[in-house]
């Protein structure tokens, strides 16, 4: 006779559970479940664990496992017995199992809501965060199968796993008895174990990502035999950049006799190279590459960046081909940055890495770049280059990364790697495509409070090699939700690279009060206007005349900077004529020294055909390479050695003034720095969500319940609707059916006059300006009256669905909205109902949860907003108790995941109060929540 604990699979293989993870050190792992194949492999790491961690296991001596343990630890019913390993290359390197127990601390089942847990991790292995990973992996099991609470018994001298444990962030009790540690702790995540979770991720994303971009080692492997090809010129990109490291020329066809390429010590394949590698370069066509990646992983190479093409990009055939690329990748532990990638470059003077297709190495500069398209990212790295014909300077970069079709490494770890990069100051990004917009806005708010962050997102279809996570909100709308999280979205490349420079070069301004001063009158008042366009508070134009001095912008200057009534001062120069007129040098020196005594504000130049004066400005802090003489058949080798910024500049170009070609770029630059400062300022005191004591969220929730109970998904009844949005204190105004005029005469009688009568069918509901709804109706005559005009012009009752209400007090009609979006996450909405919203778009977005002062901005930034607040004369609107029912709705949904659509409308907000005269709630089983859940890579 079997017992449980004998019975195997009593549910099916959940793969579902298994993951790829970054552990602490940047390398990777796969979760996954143990069955009873994996005997071989766990007597295997059994053997290569050390006599001390065994002991640790078990409390004694355990040398090796026996037939029955063995059986034990493969055969798991994935409900009461669960079994975890950590793999790399398919070879355990940790585990860790639950039993589920009773209150007697034996075997049991449902509903016993505890068991017991124990970790076991090699030796080679500890330290990488393993356990910690494995841990927030198995808890999401557990409670996926009920169990709400963990135990565990760890020796005293077992301090590792007693950090593991105790630092990982849940509500816990620790007691000691019979010389054993026993810890006991809540499985549900608590805000503690959400923050340390999410530190993790970056810690360990952020080292992944320093593994690719700061390597002791770098292999190109597809280095041609002749000069040319992809292969070849990279090889020669990265030695001519001064790379540090160690450098190897791979070519499986290379002639047994060959020792070097270019002066680069060549190998037929990785595993020739003596020493470690730690990123490989690969420039092979499609179909080497797997060969490839075997070898790099069985050499221990940490990271890849994969340049070939023939992948996603390509069809349907090339996308199976990057899916296996990327598991045979991470089987090995190693990251990708590819394929169809452009490259990576580090310009750090320890590093000086170039393993891109870039023929030049980028100015040493402050400003990461990411880029997914090759051509972009040759556009960006060449505007920030060339000295004319643009916004001209030296602000260089500090890293680019070039990642194609991003199927493994992305913007968001890049941003994770940034978000503490000591060299990086600004970061720009050009993104084709969000492939996780909820974990990309978290971390652009988080990154954004740290240092500015400047994206141009791509308004069409994603990219064929993308894969991006379907989402059904607007292009408009993901931008409002960037913004909202500290983002300065721009729309072209120029407006990113115009934004990035001034945010490099210059303090924030704390205000919108712009200076204007300069020797052209129209230019000047071009400045003004501009200024006027863009929400700027800017002052008369100072004109110095076309005989101004390099003196007298100096005097103007400083005195406009010392002015407590500015923010910012943009200085326009035309070309002057006469000996008296300042030379390019003398005019960019006065005003630098000018711009250097008060350096709290920030200085923009408009110049106009000066290409002189774009150049002076930046000469004191130039880093820009030296003359580069080319090397017959070896790309490009510098001439003599970098030059360095003079001792008294600082070398990351910090009160360099930017100088912009255009008056209306140079103040759309600034006024995305003013919002972005404001931005900056509200971040520090992000308001909080708000508890209100009628709110009844266990009765919500049985409702939910019961709702969902009759169908996966629905739209709720009306009842049912009002019941719900009652239990947040929302209540809507009763609408009363009237199939006849009789029976709408007995509602209005019963809701009492006035009423308005209103035909609620799909093409009639909420369009009032066709006639279908009829207010102010003072009594029965009116009401049959209303009644029989609406039947003759629309049809018959059972087409109209006439419903009669209670009039509710005048005001404004609004709307409000909150939607479940698969890929953004829960979004609310706000607009005036009617035109405003459906025919311009005047709506304002915020993610959900709410606090209490974002509601009072969402109801502030849509266009019409003034017609709340007296437009005109008239009377203004109970805007508080509007905020308070977007913070309820906001409640209601954070609450419920099962509230996927909330709509209210319209919404009338009066001098007093505000009044639901329409409400709809759509039910369904609750997406996943990847963002809650334990720590995981994209899956392939």
């Amino acid at each position: 006779m079997q017992t449980p604990a004998d019975r195997q699979d009593r549910h099916e293989y959940p793969a579902h559970w298994e993951a790829d993870v970054v552990l602490r050190d940047g390398g990777t792992a796969r979760i996954r479940p143990i069955t009873i194949d994996d005997a071989d492999r766990l007597v295997s790491f059994y053997e290569q664990v050390s006599d001390e961690s065994k002991y640790y296991r078990f409390f004694a001596p355990y040398p090796r496992l026996s037939a029955k343990d063995v059986h034990r630890f493969t055969h798991h019913d994935f409900v009461d017995r669960v079994g975890l390993a950590a793999t790399i290359g398919g070879e355990f390197i940790a585990t860790v199992r639950y039993d589920r127990i009773g209150a007697d601390g034996m075997p049991a089942s449902s509903p016993a809501d505890e068991a017991e847990v124990a970790f076991l991790v090699q030796d080679a292995h500890q330290g990488r965060g393993v356990a910690s990973a494995l841990l927030e992996h198995i808890a999401a099991v557990a409670r996926e199968r009920g169990i709400r609470r963990f135990a565990a018994e760890v020796l005293p001298a077992n301090n590792k796993m007693i950090k593991v444990f105790t630092d990982a962030g849940y509500t816990q009790k620790r007691s000691f008895e019979d010389g054993v540690v026993r810890l006991e702790f809540d499985l549900e995540p608590t805000d503690r174990s959400l923050a340390v979770q999410r530190a993790r991720e970056q810690r360990a994303e952020a080292r992944s990502v320093r593994r690719l971009l700061v390597p002791g080692s770098v292999a190109v492997v597809g280095v041609g035999r002749a000069p040319g090809g992809v292969g070849r010129s990279v090889l020669g990109n990265i030695r001519d950049a001064g790379y540090g490291g160690r450098l190897h020329a791979v070519n499986k066809a290379f002639p047994e006799d060959l020792a070097e390429v270019d002066g680069v010590p060549a190998h037929r394949c990785v595993r020739d190279i003596e020493g470690p590698v730690d990123l490989a370069v690969v420039a092979v066509p499609a179909e080497y590459v797997p060969a490839v990646v075997a070898e790099c992983g069985e050499h221990g190479v940490q990271g890849l960046v994969v340049l070939s093409a023939g992948y996603a990009e390509s069809g349907p055939e090339g996308r199976e081909r990057q899916r296996a690329l990327v598991r045979q990748a991470r089987a090995y532990g190693m990251r990708i940055i590819g394929p169809n990638a452009f490259g990576i470059i580090n310009t750090a003077p320890g590093v000086r890495l170039n393993a891109s297709l870039a023929p030049e190495m980028p100015r040493t500069g402050r400003i990461g770049m990411f880029a997914q398209s090759g051509a972009i990212g040759i556009a960006l790295l060449s505007r920030l280059h060339r000295r004319g014909g643009g916004v001209t300077g030296v602000s260089g970069v500090s890293t680019f990364v070039s990642a194609g079709n991003r199927a493994d490494v992305s913007g968001n770890d890049v941003l994770q790697y940034w978000y503490d990069d000591p060299g990086t100051d600004v970061v720009l990004m050009y993104l084709e495509s969000i492939g996780n917009p909820r974990k990309f806005t978290r971390l652009a708010r988080r990154t954004a409070a740290a240092k500015p962050l400047v994206v141009v997102q791509g308004v069409g279809s994603a990219p064929q090699g993308h894969a991006v996570r379907a989402t059904r909100l607007p292009h408009a709308t993901v931008s409002a939700l960037l913004r909202q999280a500290g983002v300065i979205r721009v729309d072209t490349i120029t407006e990113l690279v115009d934004a990035g420079l001034l945010l490099a070069r210059q303090p924030l301004p704390v205000g919108p009060r712009v200076a204007i001063l300069g020797n052209s009158e129209s230019l000047g008042v071009l400045t003004y206007d501009r200024c006027l366009a863009e929400g700027l508070r800017p002052s008369r134009p100072l004109d110095l005349t076309t005989g101004a001095t390099a003196a007298d912008f100096h005097a103007a200057l400083a005195r406009a900077l010392a002015d407590d009534t500015n923010d910012a001062v943009v200085v326009t120069a035309i070309p002057a004529i006469g000996e008296a007129s300042p030379g390019d040098p003398e005019l960019a020196e006065a005003l630098r020294s000018a711009a250097a005594a008060v350096p709290g504000k920030p200085v923009l130049v408009v110049h106009v055909e000066l290409g002189g004066l774009a150049e002076a400005l930046s000469a004191a802090a130039s880093t820009a390479p030296a003359a580069v003489e080319r090397a017959p058949g070896t790309g490009f080798r510098p001439a003599e050695p970098l030059p360095t910024a003079p001792a008294d500049v600082p070398p990351e170009g910090k009160h360099l003034i930017p100088a912009y070609p255009a008056a209306e770029r140079a103040v759309r630059a600034l006024a995305e720095a003013v919002r972005y400062g404001q931005w900056r300022r509200e971040a520090m005191d992000p308001g909080k969500v708000p508890e209100y004591d009628d709110i009844d969220e266990k009765g919500a929730a049985r409702l939910i319940d019961g709702l969902l109970a009759r169908g996966e998904g629905l739209t709720i009844p009306d009842a049912g609707t009002c019941e719900l949005l009652g239990r947040y204190g929302i209540p809507v105004r009763r609408a009363v059916p009237a199939p006849t005029p009789d029976a709408a005469a007995e509602a209005a009688r019963a809701l009492g006059y006035p009423v308005a009568l209103k035909a609620t069918a799909p093409h009639l509901r909420h369009r009032a300006d066709l006639g279908g709804v009829r207010l102010d109706l003072a009594d029965e005559e009116q009401l049959r009256r209303a009644y029989a005009e609406l039947t003759e012009l629309f049809g018959q009752p059972e087409e109209l669905r006439p419903v009669v209400q209670g009039m509710a007090p005048r005001g404004v009609d609004t709307v409000v909205r909150a939607v479940i979006d698969p890929a953004a996450g829960a979004v609310l909405s706000f607009g005036l109902a009617g035109a405003a919203s459906q025919l311009l778009g005047d709506m304002a977005h915020r993610l959900v949860p709410v606090t209490d002062r974002e509601a009072t901005s969402l109801v502030r930034s849509i266009r019409t907003a003034p017609l709340l607040f007296g437009w005109r004369g008239s009377t203004p609107v109970d805007t508080p108790a509007l905020e308070e029912l977007l913070l309820r709705v906001s409640r209601l949904v954070d609450d419920h995941p099962e509230v996927v659509a909330v709509t209210l409308e319209p919404v009338v907000v009066a001098p007093h109060g505000v009044s639901v005269l329409g409400a709809t709630v759509r039910l369904a089983p609750p997406p996943a929540r990847d963002d809650l859940g334990p720590r995981r890579m994209p899956a392939y």
